[in-house]
Order: structure tokens, then C-alpha cells, then sequence
């Protein structure tokens, strides 16, 4: 059995807060909670207080105002001389790093906020910076460097019987999984997720859970129907928390399902979704996805071989720009899958 999810970036008078709360809420109540701290010259409360501003700016897609809350977080943390709130004003910024896909300063970051973390004795500010490690690492396609370390916090999660990083652990396990070809173990951890985190309470980790399964039924199954299901019961959590990030992912994913399926015109109406909200947020990663989920199907519908050939070119210069190995060969899966010839390639340069 595990216990009610909780949310231990939500801290000081912001405690109270709920793993699943509005991250409309948790902004305008951080912000209330931040001000009041400022007027008080309680830096201690005004770090973590900005903790929860920086957060919910983050998920909210806010990357800029993101930024100047865990910088402005750690500052006044550091006035404090509290450690552990270092800890966590910069697993934040390492953690929002990774979001606008620069993996090399997430991984200085998030290395430094489990530094932190260990001398300021927060065991679990050092575990979310580990596993911010993790996540990175598996994002880059280094699946050997990291499945231990995932491994590892999964066992220790199960242990303490913290649900949710339990549930994030299992997600980037299958992923890795998923990654591989192995599609049933990959799918049996998906699914134990979304069964944890259902009784957890953690509805973004039940979300990203259905997303998973949805990608594996998908691909395995070829059940286009059933796998949309999943996904528009794991989007309306997502509209419900005003989840920016996931509800993108999700429509990337729809793009995805209805591709696979030769659903070609409503497949190009999410990716063209997908696209403009992860622009809209300054996300790399999830704009580059996009993009290719959009050139491919642009090609199915009849675009110019040559303009493909030029996006999916360019599309490769910007994947290792970011880093992204898996997402690197999925570009060149395409040109085979595409049948685009040396030629067409060589007319764009």
C-alpha cells in the first residue's frame, strides 16, 4: 500500500498544498505567501515560498519568470544560510534547464543541487536531484549510464513507500523499456504506475502513466481507438491542473496514434497543436518532436521530397545541438521509413 501522494517542493507555509492543486492556485497563493515573507524579512519563508512560484511558473510553460523565481529562491536561501532550500531553489533551476533543452547545464545544476542536498541533510531534495539526473540522462538516449541509478531510486521509493517518485521511476524505467523494443515489460510498468499513482492520488503521474500506456497500445497493439481513449482521460487532468508541458505531450501523442494509424490529416491538426504550444513555452525538445511528427506527415500527404529532406536535415543539426540521441536516430529512421533518396537530400544543400 502506498500513502497519499505528496508534493515536498510545496514547503513552509505553502505545505499544505496538494500534489494535485491547480498550479493556477499554487501561483497566485505563492506569490500572496512570497510578498507577505518579503514584508516580514523572512528570507527563509521567501525562499521557499519562491520554490513554489518557480515551480508553478515552470509547469505553467512561464519560462522566463521561471528563471528569475529559483534564482531569486536560491538567493534567498543562501542569505538564510539554509542549505537544504539551496538545495532546492537549484534542483528547480537544473530541472527547468532540462525543459528548455539545455541537457549540460541541467546535469552542472542538478549535480550541484544533490551536493547540496547531501550536505544540507534534505535526503529528499538529493533524490529529486538524482533523479533529475536520471531523467536527463535517459532524455539524451544514455540508457546504460542511467538505468541503474533509476533502478536504485526505484528500489529505495518502494522502500519508504513514496509514491510518487515510485511512480517516476517506473515511467522512466518503461521508457527506457519502450525505447529498446521491449514493449510488454515496457507496458506492465506503465500500467503498475498508473495503478500507483490512482491510489496515491497523484494525478500527473497518473496522466503521464495513461500517456505511456496509450504510446504502447499503440505500437503494439496497433489500437489506435483505444490508445486515444487513454489519452483523452489523461487530458482532462491535464486541463483540469493546467498541466502546459503534459497536455502538449499528450497532443504530440495524439499526433503520433493517428499517424501510425494513416489518419494523416487529423495527425497533422495535433502535431500543428503540439508545435505551437511547446513553442509557446520555449521548449526544444518537444518543438524538434513535433516538427518531425509534422514532416513526416506533410510527406504522407503529398509534400515536395525535397522540402522534407530539408526539414528533416535541419531537424537533425538542431537534435544534436540538444543532445538528443534517441530522438537523433528517430530522424533517421524517417529518411528510410520516407524513402528519401541521397539525391533529394543533396538538392537542399
Amino acid at each position: 500500500m502506498y500513502a497519499k501522494a505528496l508534493a515536498p517542493e510545496y514547503q513552509g507555509a505553502l505545505s499544505s498544498l496538494s500534489v494535485n492543486s491547480s498550479l493556477a492556485d499554487v501561483l497566485a497563493e505563492g506569490t500572496d505567501r512570497l510578498r507577505a515573507a518579503e514584508r516580514a524579512g523572512s528570507q527563509g519563508e521567501v525562499a521557499r515560498s519562491g520554490l513554489a512560484v518557480a515551480e508553478a511558473y515552470r509547469r505553467l510553460g512561464h519560462i522566463e519568470e521561471a528563471d528569475r523565481a529559483w534564482k531569486a529562491s536560491y538567493r534567498a536561501a543562501r542569505s538564510a544560510g539554509d542549505v537544504g532550500a539551496m538545495a532546492w531553489a537549484v534542483w528547480s533551476g537544473g530541472t527547468l534547464a532540462r525543459q528548455r533543452g539545455s541537457l549540460a547545464l541541467a546535469r552542472r545544476l542538478l549535480t550541484h543541487a544533490a551536493e547540496l542536498g547531501k550536505r544540507g541533510d534534505d535526503i529528499v531534495a538529493r533524490g529529486y536531484s538524482l533523479a533529475g539526473l536520471a531523467e536527463t540522462g535517459r532524455i539524451q538516449g544514455d540508457y546504460e549510464a542511467v538505468r541503474t541509478l533509476h533502478e536504485q531510486l526505484l528500489a529505495e521509493a518502494r522502500k519508504r513507500g513514496e509514491a510518487r517518485h515510485t511512480v517516476w521511476a517506473l515511467e522512466g524505467i518503461a521508457q527506457i523499456h519502450r525505447n529498446t523494443g521491449s514493449y510488454d515489460t515496457a507496458f506492465a510498468m506503465f500500467e503498475e504506475a498508473a495503478a500507483i499513482a490512482a491510489q496515491a492520488e497523484d494525478q500527473r503521474g497518473h496522466a503521464w502513466a495513461l500517456r505511456g500506456m496509450a504510446d504502447i497500445v499503440s505500437l503494439r497493439d496497433k489500437d489506435a481507438d483505444r490508445a486515444l481513449a487513454l489519452l483523452s482521460e489523461a487530458e482532462l487532468t491535464c486541463r483540469e491542473m493546467k498541466l502546459s508541458s503534459a497536455l502538449a505531450y499528450n497532443h504530440k501523442m495524439r499526433g503520433n496514434v493517428l499517424y501510425r494509424a494513416a489518419r494523416y490529416p487529423s495527425a497533422r491538426e495535433y502535431y500543428e497543436t503540439a508545435l505551437a504550444e511547446f513553442r509557446a513555452m520555449s521548449e526544444p525538445r518537444g518543438t524538434a518532436l513535433s516538427r518531425l511528427g509534422l514532416a513526416k506527415t506533410l510527406a504522407r500527404l503529398g509534400q515536395d521530397p525535397a522540402v522534407t529532406a530539408a526539414e528533416l536535415d535541419e531537424l537533425r543539426g538542431e537534435l544534436d545541438r540538444i543532445g538528443l540521441r534517441h530522438a537523433r536516430e528517430m530522424v533517421d529512421a524517417a529518411h528510410e521509413e520516407l524513402g528519401i533518396s541521397t539525391r533529394e537530400r543533396m538538392a537542399t544543400r
